[in-house]
């Protein structure tokens, strides 16, 4: 498989992992938020939080791979026409505020269930705790996980609005590059 960017489409390896960790945030998040519908206790409810933490955990996975490929790939595809400037340094600041989000949303959470002594779950397997278990810090972890995890709506709906912004205002190639080409 080939994974160097083109000079008009990112790699098919990166527009896939793009997508599908696209779906995989929705169901982290949907999976949080959908717990709330049940009581506290019930298997339904522990179910969904399951389901988020081991979804949360196959983000970390993806992203470590998505960033290894990223190196690989070579440059991005160039953008046309070319943005101003201060598009570019806001577009690379808020793709290194993604990859932060990724990464360390699904460590804290980690954290979170290693200092309160719970099992890790990632389907079927027990991962391993990464730190002794201190409640209180847990506590302030898991309300800090909490509000960037409200940050993070605003942050992925905000790089959806400029993909949009760009392809339907701007009318440049910056959405089409992360589309499959039609060869």
């Amino acid at each position: 498989m080939n994974i160097k960017n083109s000079t008009t489409h990112y790699n098919t390896f990166s527009i896939a992992l793009h997508w599908l960790m696209f779906i995989l945030i929705v169901a982290v998040f949907g999976s949080i938020e959908l717990r709330e519908l049940f009581d506290k206790g019930t298997e339904t409810r522990d179910a969904f939080k399951m389901w988020h933490f081991m979804l949360g955990l196959s983000v970390l996975a993806l992203v470590s791979v998505r960033l290894v490929v990223r190196v690989l790939a070579g440059p991005a595809p160039v953008i046309q026409p070319k943005p101003k400037k201060w598009q570019s340094n806001f577009a690379k600041f808020a793709h290194i505020m993604l990859y932060v989000f990724m990464l360390v949303m699904p460590i804290a959470g980690w954290l979170i269930l290693s200092m309160v002594g719970k099992p890790v779950p990632f389907f079927g397997l027990e991962l391993p705790a990464l730190v002794s278990e201190n409640r209180e810090l847990a506590k302030t972890i898991k309300e800090i996980h909490e509000i960037a995890g409200e940050a993070g709506y605003y942050l992925i709906a905000a790089h959806a609005a400029a993909a949009l912004f760009h392809h339907y205002i701007l009318a440049d190639n910056t959405f089409k590059r992360m589309l499959f080409s039609k060869k």
